[in-house]
């Protein structure tokens, strides 16, 4: 299973709390840590508008991005220190000029944000990287991933999809949980959640729904500054979060047969029971359903479960008050 903690921009263009993340997350257990690089002046214009007016000292979305921007040699440490924790390093790019620093960084794995699943341009530049690639389906529509699809497949890509549903946060009624099998069935490849619901509950029900991946927000704390805040996890409920769906991926990959019980055969000796009489029963009393009490353990009566075979059969000699009976105390 795999596990990634989304830091978006919640470091706020501050590269001292993005390097604190890094070290936050590898104590969660993630596997995976993800950014998002941006280049201002390649992916975006002062024409585009704010998603949501979150910000009080950016004048325009544009202004936004360029605080959001690290230079290559930044990335490059950033690189290193996510795989000096164990954590796979992994980002979005949102230009084909963002590509060319994440490869300098020696990126592992390509992330795909939903407003670019239409930009093959940008798909064409990562896929000649030869990275494995995660899609998120957030605003596309089937017949649109059809195309992303058939695209990567002829170029031969490596890559899974995300059902993600771009609403901040995400209601219940949103996650659409039922897209994960129909993803499945209909692309033949790994699929997983990218979830922006700051609960526990969705990336749970995404596990045990099969996704193979997990993908969500984190934040250090919910009151900060910032587009994501209100649709991420804190550090500790990430951590409860990810210790919650390992164990889930555990049972799902050790299915029970239920046709075999014969590891219980000690326990079920101790904890079945046995037929015996409620009541003093004298010789010749035939047997009402009323008599009859099941005591612990199994083996010393009849069994409990063929109860009915003894009804209306005749005691062949005197029992006391819990005395178990057994087939030798009736006359067959």
């Amino acid at each position: 299973m795999q596990t990634i903690a989304e830091i978006g921009q919640a470091h706020d263009g501050s590269l001292g709390m993005l390097h604190a993340y890094i070290d936050a997350v590898a104590t969660t257990g993630c596997t995976a840590i993800k950014f998002q690089t941006h280049i201002a002046a390649a992916e975006s214009s002062i024409h585009e508008p704010f998603r949501v007016h979150f910000s009080k000292q950016d004048k325009t979305r544009f202004e936004y991005w360029k605080r959001m921007e690290f230079t290559e040699e930044q990335w490059v440490a950033i690189g290193t220190h996510c795989k000096e924790k164990g954590l796979t390093f992994i980002s979005s790019p949102f230009s084909n000029a963002a590509v060319d620093v994440l490869e300098k960084a020696q990126v592992e794995i390509y992330k795909i944000g939903s407003g670019e699943v239409n930009n093959l341009l940008l798909l064409k530049k990562v896929v000649a990287t030869g990275k494995p690639i995660i899609i998120s389906s957030g605003m596309s529509s089937f017949d649109e991933l059809d195309t992303t699809v058939a695209f990567l497949k002829k170029h031969k890509a490596s890559f899974s999809i995300l059902q993600c549903t771009t609403s901040y946060p995400t209601q219940p009624a949103q996650y659409g949980l039922n897209v994960i099998q129909e993803l499945k069935d209909r692309y033949a490849v790994p699929v997983g959640f990218s979830d922006h619901s700051a609960s526990l509950a969705a990336g749970i029900a995404a596990t045990a729904l099969g996704a193979e991946i997990l993908e969500f927000h984190v934040v250090f704390d919910k009151q900060q500054f910032g587009p994501d805040v209100s649709s991420s996890l804190t550090i500790s409920e990430a951590k409860t979060l990810v210790e919650a769906v390992n164990n889930v991926n555990t049972a799902l990959n050790n299915p029970i047969d239920k046709k075999d019980n014969s590891e219980y055969t000690d326990l079920k000796q101790i904890f079945e029971k046995s037929l015996a009489v409620n009541k003093n029963i004298k010789a010749g009393h035939v047997l009402t359903f009323d008599d009859l009490e099941a005591k612990k353990p199994k083996g010393k009566g009849v069994d409990a479960q063929h109860y009915e075979s003894l009804i209306g059969k005749t005691v062949t000699r005197d029992l006391n008050t819990w005395d178990f009976l057994n087939k030798e105390d009736i006359a067959l």
